[in-house]
């Protein structure tokens, strides 16, 4: 029996760069399978407040009390949790990721469901807010983060990792786990009509900017399926990725989409970000042989002066050791491992060149092709 071939991603009809209304379930499941690269979700927490919050002055808190918020029972909460993860895992391409973000009110409860339904989680992340809502109360601690998964759709997904992006942004060291930003606030934060706050719990956009330059890349499809006042929308339309958003709430679709027109994409040249090697073409050293930039017979010099010959098949020998450059140098250095590209250099000239060069030369010529 002959099987389907699937469509390619650039032949699916997504409805790109739209905010759809309705039930995120519903709308998740309208969609075609394996579409999207990366879902960024902030799902109703569940907060269960009991009675209305004040400050020591009396004065009300803004709490988030929407109906949208309101389950009847954790096992009600659960149910709609893994529905919508659910719907969310058949809309993930094969290497595409989730972001889920919480607070202790849900955020176990979520990465329950996702274990059990599959996904295999990568990271928790902390954000430490810099300027958290005090506890006017004084009875517990000052809650100061929230939590975000990232998780890839099933185990030994090759999902996107922008590592040396990331590392640049942190002005060149590893980016850790736990990120200190501050809340949505001052000009950011947007209002209604009425001068309050348009959604309780709108997201900085220095947030969504991180997560999307380290998982995703200019091009890719970003599903946001509680989208609320837009922020993944407009974080990705500045980032030149696309967005879908789904919400449900018709005030909240409105000042979307006012906030999205506002928008303006960066310079496709801005939209560039650091690279890793990992990220660069491989060569295989018999490429080299093969191309004629290195003969079979020619001699390969490491720094200590000790030479290899090079064979017609791209591997090396140096007294008894035949292999690869890596395994061949690593013996020489009496190591469990070595990068060959490096450690071996060719002469041309009275001078001692790294092979490496001969390598780049390959991947330039990659670089070049329509």
């Amino acid at each position: 029996m002959k099987t389907k071939t699937p469509k390619p991603a650039a032949a699916i009809d997504l409805p790109l760069n739209k905010i759809l209304p309705g039930d995120c379930i519903e709308v998740m499941n309208s969609l075609p399978e394996a579409s999207i690269d990366l879902i960024f979700a902030d799902p109703p927490y569940n907060l269960q407040l009991k009675g209305a919050l004040h400050r020591p002055n009396n004065t009300m808190v803004d709490a988030v009390d929407d109906d949208w918020d309101q389950f009847d029972s954790f096992k009600a909460y659960d149910t709609f949790t893994r529905a919508w993860l659910k719907a969310a895992q058949r809309l993930l391409k094969p290497n595409g990721a989730i972001w889920v973000i919480g607070s202790y009110h849900n955020i176990f409860r979520v990465g329950a469901a996702l274990q059990d339904q599959g996904y295999w989680i990568l990271n928790d992340v902390v954000w430490r807010k810099s300027n958290p809502m005090p506890n006017f109360r004084g009875m517990r601690l000052t809650n100061a983060h929230e939590t975000m998964i990232w998780a890839t759709k099933t185990e030994g997904a090759k999902y996107t990792f922008n590592y040396e992006a990331l590392k640049a942004l942190n002005e060149g060291i590893q980016m850790r786990s736990d990120w200190v930003l501050p809340i949505c606030n001052g000009g950011e934060r947007l209002k209604d009509e009425k001068g309050d706050k348009a959604h309780p719990t709108q997201k900085p956009e220095a947030l969504l900017h991180r997560v999307l330059l380290a998982s995703t890349n200019p091009g890719d499809v970003v599903l946001d399926p509680f989208f609320g006042t837009g922020t993944t929308g407009a974080v990705a339309k500045m980032l030149g990725r696309d967005f879908i958003g789904i919400e449900r709430e018709a005030n909240y679709r409105a000042v979307a989409t006012k906030r999205l027109e506002r928008v303006r994409k960066f310079d496709k040249s801005a939209l560039e970000v650091s690279t890793g090697k990992r990220n660069e073409p491989r060569v295989p050293f018999g490429q080299l042989v093969e191309r004629g930039m290195l003969r079979p017979g020619e001699m390969l010099v490491n720094a200590r002066g000790q030479m290899a010959k090079v064979r017609a098949d791209g591997t090396l020998v140096a007294d008894d050791t035949k292999g690869s450059i890596h395994q061949v140098g690593a013996k020489l250095e009496g190591a469990p491992s070595c990068n060959g590209w490096t450690y071996w250099h060719f002469r041309r000239e009275g001078k001692t060149v790294p092979i490496d060069l001969l390598r780049q030369q390959i991947r330039a010529e990659m670089g070049d092709r329509p």
